[in-house]
Protein backbone atom coordinates (compact mmCIF):
# COMPACT_ATOMS: atom_id res chain seq x y z
CA UNK A 1 0.00 0.00 0.00
CA UNK A 2 1.47 3.28 -0.64
CA UNK A 3 0.59 6.76 1.10
CA UNK A 4 -0.30 9.95 -1.25
CA UNK A 5 2.13 12.21 -1.18
CA UNK A 6 0.89 15.37 -0.09
CA UNK A 7 0.27 18.63 -2.81
CA UNK A 8 0.64 22.32 -1.83
CA UNK A 9 -0.74 24.55 -3.51
CA UNK A 10 -0.01 27.85 -4.98
CA UNK A 11 -1.16 30.37 -7.20
CA UNK A 12 -0.75 34.38 -8.33
CA UNK A 13 -3.43 36.16 -8.08
CA UNK A 14 -4.50 39.44 -10.07
CA UNK A 15 -7.22 41.14 -12.25
CA UNK A 16 -6.59 40.43 -14.79
CA UNK A 17 -4.48 37.60 -14.80
CA UNK A 18 -5.46 35.16 -17.71
CA UNK A 19 -1.99 36.64 -19.80
CA UNK A 20 -0.01 35.44 -16.47
CA UNK A 21 2.07 31.97 -17.76
CA UNK A 22 3.41 31.97 -14.02
CA UNK A 23 1.16 28.27 -13.83
CA UNK A 24 2.80 26.96 -16.98
CA UNK A 25 6.49 27.83 -15.68
CA UNK A 26 6.04 27.08 -12.29
CA UNK A 27 4.06 23.96 -12.85
CA UNK A 28 6.80 22.30 -15.68
CA UNK A 29 9.83 23.97 -12.81
CA UNK A 30 7.94 21.63 -10.23
CA UNK A 31 7.35 18.61 -12.71
CA UNK A 32 11.72 18.61 -13.89
CA UNK A 33 12.39 19.29 -10.23
CA UNK A 34 10.24 16.06 -8.47
CA UNK A 35 8.13 18.67 -6.16
CA UNK A 36 4.56 18.18 -5.50
CA UNK A 37 2.92 20.74 -5.99
CA UNK A 38 0.24 22.57 -8.10
CA UNK A 39 0.18 26.41 -9.31
CA UNK A 40 -2.90 28.03 -10.46
CA UNK A 41 -3.99 31.69 -11.58
CA UNK A 42 -6.54 32.75 -9.74
CA UNK A 43 -8.87 36.01 -11.18
CA UNK A 44 -10.27 38.56 -8.00
CA UNK A 45 -12.84 40.88 -7.80
CA UNK A 46 -11.21 44.52 -7.52
CA UNK A 47 -13.05 44.45 -4.04
CA UNK A 48 -12.66 41.23 -3.25
CA UNK A 49 -8.76 40.85 -2.31
CA UNK A 50 -8.37 40.45 0.96
CA UNK A 51 -11.33 37.88 1.33
CA UNK A 52 -9.75 35.88 -1.78
CA UNK A 53 -6.45 35.88 0.92
CA UNK A 54 -8.40 34.43 4.09
CA UNK A 55 -10.38 31.81 1.72
CA UNK A 56 -6.58 30.95 0.34
CA UNK A 57 -5.59 30.58 3.62
CA UNK A 58 -8.12 28.94 5.21
CA UNK A 59 -8.15 26.18 1.96
CA UNK A 60 -4.51 25.57 2.90
CA UNK A 61 -2.68 27.48 0.14
CA UNK A 62 0.71 27.36 1.37
CA UNK A 63 1.56 30.87 -0.55
CA UNK A 64 0.78 33.05 -3.69
CA UNK A 65 2.45 35.69 -6.14
CA UNK A 66 0.14 38.88 -6.62
CA UNK A 67 0.12 40.78 -9.62
CA UNK A 68 -1.02 44.56 -10.19
CA UNK A 69 -3.48 45.85 -9.53
CA UNK A 70 -3.36 44.07 -5.86
CA UNK A 71 0.81 44.58 -5.10
CA UNK A 72 -0.58 47.70 -2.35
CA UNK A 73 -3.44 45.60 -0.99
CA UNK A 74 -0.73 42.71 -0.39
CA UNK A 75 0.89 44.96 1.52
CA UNK A 76 -1.52 46.75 3.48
CA UNK A 77 -2.72 42.48 4.61
CA UNK A 78 0.14 41.65 5.37
CA UNK A 79 1.06 44.00 7.70
CA UNK A 80 -1.72 43.39 9.77
CA UNK A 81 -1.59 39.87 9.55
CA UNK A 82 2.42 38.97 9.55
CA UNK A 83 5.78 40.15 8.46
CA UNK A 84 6.82 42.11 5.69
CA UNK A 85 10.65 41.76 4.45
CA UNK A 86 12.97 45.04 4.06
CA UNK A 87 12.15 45.01 0.42
CA UNK A 88 8.26 44.89 0.95
CA UNK A 89 8.50 47.78 3.85
CA UNK A 90 10.65 50.17 1.45
CA UNK A 91 8.80 49.44 -1.97
CA UNK A 92 5.22 49.33 0.74
CA UNK A 93 4.16 46.39 -2.16
CA UNK A 94 4.30 42.92 -2.13
CA UNK A 95 4.00 40.30 -5.27
CA UNK A 96 4.85 37.14 -2.59
CA UNK A 97 2.83 36.04 0.52
CA UNK A 98 4.17 33.26 2.05
CA UNK A 99 1.12 30.89 3.81
CA UNK A 100 3.69 28.25 5.12
CA UNK A 101 3.36 29.16 9.25
CA UNK A 102 0.48 30.31 10.92
CA UNK A 103 1.28 33.85 9.81
CA UNK A 104 2.51 35.38 6.58
CA UNK A 105 5.77 36.24 5.54
CA UNK A 106 5.50 39.43 2.60
CA UNK A 107 8.43 39.75 0.12
CA UNK A 108 8.57 42.34 -2.78
CA UNK A 109 10.98 40.68 -5.72
CA UNK A 110 10.76 42.95 -8.71
CA UNK A 111 13.36 45.13 -7.84
CA UNK A 112 15.84 42.43 -7.50
CA UNK A 113 14.56 40.65 -9.92
CA UNK A 114 14.70 43.50 -12.31
CA UNK A 115 18.27 44.24 -11.59
CA UNK A 116 19.93 40.87 -12.02
CA UNK A 117 17.92 40.57 -15.19
CA UNK A 118 19.56 43.96 -16.47
CA UNK A 119 22.80 42.74 -15.61
CA UNK A 120 22.89 39.05 -16.86
CA UNK A 121 20.75 39.88 -19.66
CA UNK A 122 21.31 43.31 -20.86
CA UNK A 123 24.75 43.40 -19.98
CA UNK A 124 24.05 46.78 -17.92
CA UNK A 125 25.60 47.49 -14.73
CA UNK A 126 23.40 50.04 -12.23
CA UNK A 127 26.40 50.30 -9.56
CA UNK A 128 27.69 54.32 -8.99
CA UNK A 129 24.57 55.43 -11.23
CA UNK A 130 22.17 58.17 -10.07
Amino acid sequence: MTTAIPVDQYCVLGHPVEHSLSPRIQNRFAELTGQHLTYTRQLVPLDGFDAALDALRAQGVRGCNVTLPFKHQAYAYARKHGQLSARAELAQACNLLDFSADSIFADNTDGVGLVQDLRANAGYELAGRD
